[in-house]
């Protein structure tokens, strides 16, 4: 299972700072967050999703060990 990691705005919205999740490409893990936490959903599309800190297509496969950050956009000087 991949870990998810949230930061900012997307943990709160999700509720928790991290999880394990199943889903097998990044896509579904997407559509899985966002139906489990309707609260990420709106703020999701907006968010860089990194997978072992690169940005990847919703394609790619996630393996049992990734490491998935949601990092909503920061404002600061």
């Amino acid at each position: 299972m991949a870990v998810v990691r949230y930061f900012a705005a997307a943990q709160e919205a999700a509720g928790r700072d991290t999880e394990h999740r199943g889903e097998p490409t990044l896509g579904d893990l997407r559509r899985g967050v966002s139906a489990d936490y309707p609260g990420l959903g709106g703020i999701l599309p907006r968010c860089a999703v990194l997978v072992g800190g690169a940005r990847v297509d919703d394609d790619t496969v996630l393996g049992t060990d990734d490491l998935v950050d949601v990092l909503p956009p920061f404002a600061g000087g």
